[in-house]
């Protein structure tokens, strides 16, 4: 189990209200899919992915970026037992999607980028301290069924 000091989820509280996750939900997935192109092979649904422009202008991905912000609001009220929390989508992503478990840091670590560009000097070493540290248990969270 994982220690959260009060700073720490006074920190990570603070970045999810005032996070927009309609931006920041498809900045994120956006910028994943762009920068690590191999990503995209787990949405071959979501229609043209070609390039940069039709990947931003895709409504189908900017939805996903979304939900996958509100399914951080559930690490966010379970800081304590995120591994249980999200053990199920674990298994989701795993044994029905075949999503590499890299992928998940992957996409933490643009989401960081992109938080840390929305927030400017707010997104101080202590912020980031405390993101990072919460990204990595969710992370851990969603590998745990490829052990």
């Amino acid at each position: 189990m994982v220690e959260w000091t009060d700073s720490e989820r006074a920190i990570i509280n603070s970045i999810f209200s005032n996070l927009d996750y309609e931006e920041i939900g498809r900045k994120s997935l956006c910028r994943c899919l762009i920068v690590y192109p191999w990503t995209q092979r787990y949405f071959g649904g979501f229609g043209n992915l070609y390039n940069a422009e039709t990947i931003l202008c895709n409504p189908l991905i900017a939805a996903h970026g979304t939900k996958i912000l509100h399914g951080l609001d559930r690490a966010l009220k379970n800081m304590d037992d995120i591994k249980n929390t999200y053990a199920e989508l674990s298994l989701l992503h795993s044994d029905k999607l075949h999503v590499d478990p890299d992928n998940f840091r992957l996409l933490a670590d643009c989401l960081t980028v992109v938080i840390a560009a929305k927030m400017g000097p707010a997104f101080t070493v202590d912020t980031q301290v405390a993101w990072q540290k919460f990204l990595s248990v969710v992370v851990s969270a969603l590998g745990r069924q490829y052990h």
